[in-house]
C-alpha cells in the first residue's frame, strides 16, 4: 500500500516563499504523473501544477511564474517551490501521484497560510 506524506506548509507573509514536499512510502517503480492541488475554504479543489514522467509541466495561470513543480532524484518524491506568495494562495495543498500498475493516490494535505 502506498501512502503520500506531505510537509512544508505553514504561515508566511505575503511575498515570502515555501517549499512543499510529497514523499510516497513503499516501493514505487514508475511514477507517471504527479500534481499539486489546493482547496480553499468554500471552494472546489483546483489544480496548481503537474508534471509527467517525461518532465512535461503544467501550471495554473494564477501561479505561473511564481511556483515550480520539481521531481526529486528519487522516484517517489515531488516538490512545489512557491515564491512571491499572496494571501489568495492560502489553502490546503494536496499532492497526487499516479503510479504505474498501482493507481492514483492523494496525500492528506498541508495547510499554507499567507498573511497580508
Amino acid at each position: 500500500q502506498v501512502q503520500l506524506v506531505e510537509s512544508g506548509g505553514g504561515l508566511v507573509q505575503a511575498g515570502g516563499s515555501l517549499r512543499l514536499s510529497c514523499v510516497a512510502s513503499g516501493t514505487i517503480f514508475s511514477l507517471y504523473y504527479a500534481g499539486w492541488y489546493r482547496q480553499a475554504p468554500g471552494k472546489q479543489r483546483e489544480l496548481v501544477a503537474s508534471i509527467t514522467s517525461a518532465g512535461t509541466t503544467n501550471y495554473a495561470d494564477f501561479v505561473r511564474g511564481r511556483f515550480t513543480i520539481l521531481r526529486g532524484n528519487a522516484t517517489n518524491a515531488v516538490y512545489l517551490q512557491m515564491n512571491i506568495l499572496k494571501p489568495e494562495d492560502t489553502a490546503v495543498y494536496y499532492c497526487k501521484m499516479g503510479i504505474s500498475t498501482m493507481g492514483q493516490y492523494w496525500g492528506q494535505g498541508t495547510q499554507v497560510t499567507v498573511s497580508s
